[in-house]
């Protein structure tokens, strides 16, 4: 199979049918053989009932729905399990994605040898609210990721080699950072292409601007530091602990010393529990060896977790063939 569309989609009933047939035609167009997997994430409108409609009518249209709403992350990485295509190509169901865009995206994998094509919108018909945020988060991906060349990290129209998808976990909301996982990953030819953007034509956006990039940002740290430390968190930890107790014994020992010369030169000396400093120290040399043990733990615990993407799926259509 030449590609895999996988479409991601919270109560988007009015644009589904509209977004199969853009996609059917291109394909056609092209002669691609093809999938289009819909993953409804919880969705409460009638998006399931016209998937699984759309599912009748085309054997390419393959369905997950979830039980309730878990996220973008979630139910790209149930797609990316289900994707058997060479190339795997992910849009967002408002039809603000061209799927026009597909078979120079498809090119530039298949051809140029990338292993991750992202989208770069570059004339946006998104209000302030959500433009603005979306820069200052660009802005501080590329500084902390490492991939200079990206504009737009969370554009949802990318493409992708089958290996990469296969290779990369996608959990909580780190949708964000697939480019950023796909590089930790070791797939580090990651491009760039300048994509339409149409403006929203049904219903309200989902996510809000500030809120996203506050999220966005937490979740760029905690990716951050995973992929630095992750493994070794006993580096950091270890190395911190250990640096806060050499000061604090070291505080502790020219008290003590102090002490000691005024008692033998009989010089007056109030009592070392007096001293605010002997307290200080104290706390000091405790909290390195809390994060020294913290380190020692994290070694022993792995941060993964066995119901990480444990997610109830409620119904599938023509998926697992």
């Amino acid at each position: 199979m030449d590609i895999s569309v996988v479409v991601p989609l919270y109560n988007e009933e009015e644009s589904i049918p509209e977004l199969f047939g853009w996609i059917e035609r291109v394909m056609q167009n092209n002669g691609f053989s093809y999938e289009v997997i819909f993953i409804s994430d919880g969705s409460t409108d009638r998006s399931w009932p016209i998937i699984e409609e759309l599912h009748q009518r085309s054997s390419h249209v393959k369905g997950i729905k979830f039980r309730r709403n878990y996220g973008k992350s979630p139910a790209l990485y149930c797609g990316f399990a289900e994707a058997q295509g060479d190339v795997v190509i992910t849009m967002d169901a408002d039809l603000q994605d061209s799927p026009d865009e597909i078979p120079e995206l498809y090119r530039m994998i298949t051809e140029d040898g990338y292993d991750l094509v992202s989208g770069y919108k570059q004339k946006r018909y998104d209000p302030l609210s959500k433009t603005l945020p979306t820069k200052l988060f660009n802005a501080t991906a590329r500084k902390v990721s490492g991939i200079k060349n990206l504009h737009d990290f969370n554009c949802g129209l990318k493409a992708y080699r089958r290996e990469v998808v296969k290779n990369i976990e996608v959990y909580g909301e780190m949708h964000r950072y697939i480019p950023y996982l796909a590089k930790n990953a070791g797939f580090e030819k990651i491009g760039e292409k300048v994509v339409q953007h149409q403006a929203r034509k049904y219903g309200e956006s989902k996510f809000m601007g500030w809120n996203r990039f506050v999220n966005g940002y937490l979740d760029l740290l905690t990716l951050w530091f995973l992929s630095t430390f992750g493994k070794k968190p006993m580096h950091v930890f270890g190395f911190i602990g250990t640096i806060v107790f050499f000061v604090g014994f070291l505080a502790a020992f020219i008290i003590g010393v102090d002490k000691l010369w005024c008692l033998t030169n009989h010089i007056p000396q109030r009592l070392v529990t007096d001293s605010p400093y002997f307290y200080i120290s104290l706390t000091m040399m405790m909290i390195g060896t809390q994060l020294f043990l913290a380190g020692f733990l994290g070694d022993l615990v792995s941060r993964s977790s066995a119901s990480r993407n444990d997610y109830q799926i409620e119904e599938e259509l023509g998926c697992g063939k």
